[in-house]
């Protein structure tokens, strides 16, 4: 007897747009140096890569859980009863702007979404995925406009070999880092780092003002100044830096 999974049915708490807007600026790499600063030593998730790169996204995390395959918890089957399959109910529950982030336990012989449910997401406003795992059609897939940070890419489909999609919304370990359902995901080419959604506010504070002297800077370095006395900022850098600030608003 085929035991079913059990569907959780909880939606995420969404951040406002303005904060999202604030966060946009700011890039993974300051993120997750504002982050430690916060507290939170190990945000980014380590071992995932861009598979379109130039693409950045900012969203709040779908979490979803996949789990050893086991027969008498998953039918055989990609197709059998279809609304007992978990990653269906994960994207049933995207907003747009949201990001899925997936626990795929490492696992590359195992597509957790492919062409027609990742063309599923983008229709629903979906900005990208988060894999600690593969994906398959990827040829197609990457053509949607979604930001794609995952381990590989694989012809299998997603319960054909070890695994099985097990619960949604729920806390997950990715690539071994913790996700908490609606923690905000800031991702790019450097990789993906989650913020803890109770530390956004504070981020978007700290990494806004981070990302403006770190434009200050470039433009000085741009221009031939001294790495001495531009990077880090001194005493004297700082003095121009604030009236930079005035001059541009």
């Amino acid at each position: 007897m085929i035991i079913k999974t059990p569907i959780a049915k909880i939606d995420i708490e969404r951040p406002s747009k303005d904060l999202i807007k604030r966060l946009e600026g700011i890039g993974s790499a300051t993120a997750s140096g504002e982050l430690r600063k916060l507290g939170i030593n190990a945000a980014a998730i380590d071992g995932l890569v861009s598979f379109v790169p130039g693409t950045s996204v900012v969203g709040p995390a779908i979490t979803l859980q996949y789990m050893p395959k086991r027969e008498d918890q998953f039918p055989e089957g990609e197709y059998r009863d279809p609304e007992s399959q978990i990653h269906r109910h994960a994207l049933y529950h995207v907003q747009s702007g949201d990001i899925i982030v997936v626990d795929g336990r490492g696992e590359i012989s195992s597509g957790v979404f492919g062409e027609m449910m990742l063309t599923y997401l983008k229709g629903k406003g979906g900005l990208g995925i988060v894999i600690d795992g593969a994906i398959r059609d990827f040829g197609d897939s990457k053509e949607l406009g979604l930001g794609m940070w995952m381990k590989g890419v694989t012809p299998y489909s997603h319960t054909q070999t070890v695994q099985f999609p097990y619960a949604y919304n729920v806390p997950i370990d990715c690539a071994g880092t913790l996700v908490m359902p609606g923690d905000i995901i800031i991702a790019d080419d450097d990789g993906a780092v989650v913020v803890p959604a109770q530390l956004a506010e504070q981020l978007a504070e700290a990494g806004g003002e981070h990302a403006e002297w770190e434009v200050f800077v470039r433009i000085k370095l741009a221009d031939g100044g001294d790495l001495r006395k531009y990077y880090p900022m001194t005493d004297e850098a700082r003095a121009e830096y604030e009236e930079w600030k005035k001059t541009n608003g």
